[in-house]
């Protein structure tokens, strides 16, 4: 018997040609008639780029900026749902209000998508991974490798082109 799944964290770099991960974690809400979190991760600026900000703005000027671009792009998340239910989705597919949250949060990719995972106690994590070279899959890792190597909570991860 399988689990009942009841919370989907889905984690996007919200790149073109993520649709097949969206897809799939809106497929596995309907199924469940669950509760589905899309998150986008930002990383934070390099010491260097973030010096240089420092330097051309103040930091009131500077948090004012960033609170709007969080907002921003938890608007553009939110409207890229929205989007892709109307034109892909069935009429009895449809997430009913409430049920997509669209969640923005800074930090290191993987770490935070388990950060989150845990603060929703998410059932499932759902993510795509664009194709790498075996080496480099080796020696950097990809988000996906690090979140199925450092959790407890099951990983659907789908192949990106």
């Amino acid at each position: 018997m399988l689990p009942q799944v009841k919370k989907i964290l889905y984690a996007s770099d919200i790149d073109h040609g993520s649709r097949p991960a969206f897809r799939a974690a809106v497929s596995l809400c309907g199924h469940y008639n669950s509760e589905i979190t899309f998150l986008h991760v930002i990383e934070p600026l390099s010491a260097t780029a973030q010096s240089i900000v420092d330097t051309m703005m103040n930091d009131e000027s500077l948090n004012e900026l960033h609170d709007q671009s969080i907002q921003n792009l938890r608007n553009k998340l939110t409207e890229r749902i929205e989007r892709f239910c109307a034109q892909e989705l069935e009429e009895s597919e449809m997430l009913k209000e409430g049920q997509a949250i669209a969640r923005v949060e800074e930090g290191v990719p993987w770490k935070t998508i388990l950060e989150v995972a845990d603060d929703i106690d998410a059932d499932v994590i759902v993510m795509g991974t664009r194709t790498h070279s075996g080496v480099s899959q080796f020696l950097l890792g990809s988000t996906a490798n690090k979140v199925m190597h450092h959790t407890k909570r099951p990983v659907l991860v789908v192949p990106l082109k």
